[in-house]
């Protein structure tokens, strides 16, 4: 236990921690601020997370924690929510700033990470690797021909990129490395980007139909909730070639069964799902043109390290007073003068 001053207040905050963390991010957490962690893979179940931040004054989550209002109404000693998370749609952000609760998350340290995960799907599915892979390992390997596991060609072909953010433009740079043309759709045009990595605007409509690649990099918003449903794949290429890093919901899943299984596309490569984790039973597994991963894009030992580290370094500074690095909510800081 940490050492307490007179009169039973707490010399440090308490804070709560939905998992074990990589690397020494909870050894430097630990060292400013009382520490209880959730030691199970799973995620705490929410009685055991309702009592966890009953006087916490700091959360440090997972993006597979919900954090309602109903949960902040239990916390009311609660001054920051810290996810280890980019997207934070995990959180009710609206409930949080009208209760004074900060609500940081950990941007730009997996962005590169995260484009080479996303590089490696669209490869990956383009040349049929796990098919292959899963021909070999099931001695179904019976000889050489000319058809067998034809793919597409990376090398030359268009790239189509739905939300030009900075993992967007990570994957535009690794793209020029295979000479593709690259179109991109975003909210708005970024000439910026475009001279940068070397990409042209163009309507969504028009990125799905001129595209031999699209890939999605969009947070997850009312607006974007199933942006690629059955209208979008009916407008993209029979040759196409879908990859989805960003958010499993962006994505109609049925409308994404119908386009694969009826060959309105020719592949599909994604590492989310809507429903996580993605049933055993779905009917989306039966699918041989279908690439699904479980939600890895940034698990590399260095970026879930800085993660880790940002998501704690963030929770100390509003504990502490002073500025993080990446607060959605800034206003509940200037309201604090913080």
């Amino acid at each position: 236990m940490s050492p307490r001053l007179p009169f039973g207040r707490r010399s440090l905050p308490r804070v709560y921690v939905t998992r074990q963390l990589p690397g020494d991010a909870l050894d430097r957490l630990r060292g400013d601020a009382e520490v209880e962690v959730w030691d199970g893979e799973e995620p705490p179940p929410r009685d055991e997370l309702l009592r966890g931040i009953g006087d916490a004054e700091g959360l440090l989550c997972l993006l597979t924690d919900n954090i309602d209002a109903g949960l902040l109404d239990a916390a009311p000693r609660l001054r920051v929510i810290s996810t280890m998370a980019v997207g934070y749609d995990h959180i009710d952000v609206e409930a949080a700033t009208g209760r004074g609760v900060a609500v940081c998350h950990t941007p730009g340290v997996l962005t590169e990470t995260t484009a080479d995960f996303a590089f490696a799907l669209l490869l990956a599915a383009a040349r049929r690797v796990p098919e292959g892979e899963r021909t070999v390992r099931e001695g179904r390997w019976s000889t050489w021909h000319p058809s067998f596991l034809v793919g597409y060609d990376v090398g030359g072909a268009t790239l189509g990129i739905v939300g030009l953010g900075q993992i967007g433009q990570a994957v535009a740079r690794r793209a020029r490395g295979f000479e593709m043309r690259i179109l991109y759709h975003s909210r708005n045009p970024n000439p910026e980007a475009e001279r940068e990595v070397g990409c042209t605007y163009a309507s969504f409509e028009e990125v799905l139909s001129l595209s031999d690649f699209v890939t999605v990099h969009v947070p997850l918003t009312p607006e974007t909730r199933h942006l690629f449903n059955e209208a979008a794949f009916q407008r993209m290429k029979p040759t196409s070639v879908f990859v989805n890093t960003s958010r499993g919901a962006v994505v109609d899943e049925a409308a994404l069964h119908h386009a694969l299984a009826s060959h309105q596309i020719a592949a599909a490569a994604i590492d989310v799902t809507e429903t996580e984790p993605l049933s055993s039973q779905d009917p989306l597994l039966r699918l041989p043109n279908l690439l699904v991963t479980p939600h890895i894009a940034s698990a590399s030992v260095a970026t879930r390290g800085r993660m880790a580290g940002l998501a704690v370094d963030d929770l100390l500074a509003v504990l502490g007073g002073r500025q993080p690095a990446h607060c959605v909510n800034q206003q509940v800081l200037a309201e604090r003068g913080g």
